[in-house]
């Protein structure tokens, strides 16, 4: 899979709690989740984002709960990826399940500035800055969970596999 788009740029230690806020949770509803995405550390994160927009951020995001609100809320917002040095190994997993690309690359998190223009091409790993023209490398996507993103999520590939 590639992705192309704006970088909007996060700190370290970005949580679940400021990516959804728990007073939205009363609902499973993309649209409404996605209204509500980085509302408390970014107000202005809704009206910026645009489909296909990457996030990259600093260690250790989507810390806290372990609420599958959050990779939801990112994704329904428009996000293609989110590039990070490292993430809380449930939101790791609740990404994947629900769909939304994420990429470990501590150099790029570190170097890619917000409003560069990037691609990502999780098949490779590759990332490029077209804003400055540098390459990082990140881990590939395994096959396997490649096929989970490109079906929507875990829900979209097991119905995929018992339909054939």
């Amino acid at each position: 899979m590639k992705f192309s788009g704006k970088v909007i740029k996060y700190g370290a230690n970005v949580d679940t709690d400021v990516i959804i806020p728990a007073r939205y949770l009363n609902t499973s509803v993309r649209e409404e989740l996605a209204a509500h995405c980085m509302e408390d550390l970014d107000p202005d994160f809704r009206n910026k984002v645009e489909a296909g927009d990457i996030i990259v951020a600093g260690s250790n995001f989507g810390c806290g709960s372990s609420r599958e609100h959050a990779p939801v809320a990112i994704k329904a917002s428009g996000i293609s990826c989110v590039i990070a040095p490292s993430f809380a190994r449930i939101f790791y997993r609740n990404s994947i399940n629900t769909g939304l690309a994420i990429l470990e690359c501590p150099k790029a998190a570190e170097e890619i500035s917000d409003g560069d223009k990037i691609e990502v091409d999780t098949d490779t790993g590759i990332i490029r800055d077209l804003s400055t023209g540098k390459e990082y490398q990140a881990g590939a996507f395994p096959e396997f969970i490649g096929e989970i993103i490109s079906a929507d999520g875990l829900v979209g590939y097991t119905k995929a596999k018992l339909s054939k």
